[in-house]
C-alpha cells in the first residue's frame, strides 16, 4: 500500500532538487556566467510584450494571480480587502497591471484605471518575492521594491501574502517560480558582472 507523502516533505525534497540541480549546472564557471549572459536584459523584451494585445496579458496575469490564491481566497482570507485596488508596476518591463480584490476572485483591470496603493519593481525581485528566495522586508529595505500611495493596503496586501502556506500551493507551480526566479537572478548577476551572487544559492 502506497503512503502519500507531506506537502512539507514534497517541498523539501523539491529544494534539495533545487540546490543539486544548481550544483551541477556549475553556476559560477566561467562557461555558465557565459551562457547566462546570453539571455537578453529584460528591457529586451520590452517592445515585443508591446505587440501583444493588451486583454491576453491580463487575462493571463489574472489566472495566475487567481491560481495562487485559490486557498486564500476560497478560504474568505481577502473578504476585508474586497472592493480594493492595487496597481503592480514591473519597470524594467514597462508592465502595469491594476489587481482589484473582489467576492472570492481577483480581477486584473487595465494600467490606467485608478489605484489606492501601487508596488514597483524589476521582474527579477517580483519573481524572487514570489517565490520566497528573498523575503519582502529585505526587498523593501534595499528600494529594489517599491510601495507608495495607501501604504496601510500595501502592508496589509504583502502581510497576507507572507502568511500563505507555500507548501499548498501547486507543486508544479512552485518549481515554476523557483526556477525562473533561480535563473532571472543567476542571468541578472552574469549580465553585472556580479560573481558573488552567481555562487550563492
Amino acid at each position: 500500500m502506497l503512503i502519500a507523502e507531506s506537502p512539507v516533505l514534497i517541498q523539501i525534497k523539491a529544494d534539495r532538487e533545487a540546490v543539486r540541480l544548481n550544483a551541477n549546472m556549475g553556476i559560477g564557471s566561467t562557461v555558465t556566467r557565459q551562457l547566462l549572459r546570453l539571455i537578453p536584459p529584460p528591457a529586451r523584451f520590452v517592445q515585443p510584450l508591446r505587440a501583444l494585445p493588451q486583454p491576453l496579458l491580463q487575462r493571463g496575469t489574472e489566472r495566475l494571480i487567481n491560481l495562487v490564491l485559490a486557498g486564500p481566497l476560497t478560504a474568505g482570507a481577502l473578504d476585508d480587502l474586497a472592493g480594493r485596488r492595487l496597481g503592480v508596476e514591473v519597470t524594467d518591463l514597462e508592465l502595469r497591471w491594476v489587481v482589484a480584490i473582489g467576492e472570492r476572485r481577483i480581477e486584473v483591470l487595465g494600467p490606467d484605471t485608478e489605484t489606492e496603493s501601487t508596488v514597483r519593481g524589476s521582474i527579477t525581485d517580483l519573481l524572487l518575492l514570489a517565490s520566497r528566495l528573498e523575503d519582502a522586508d529585505t526587498l523593501f529595505f534595499q528600494r529594489r521594491l517599491q510601495l507608495t500611495g495607501d501604504t496601510e493596503l500595501g502592508l496589509a496586501v504583502r502581510n497576507l501574502l507572507d502568511q500563505l502556506p507555500w507548501e499548498k500551493m501547486p507543486l508544479g507551480l512552485r518549481i515554476v517560480l523557483n526556477r525562473g526566479a533561480q535563473l532571472a537572478r543567476y542571468a541578472r548577476a552574469a549580465y553585472r558582472g556580479e560573481a558573488a551572487k552567481l555562487t550563492s544559492t
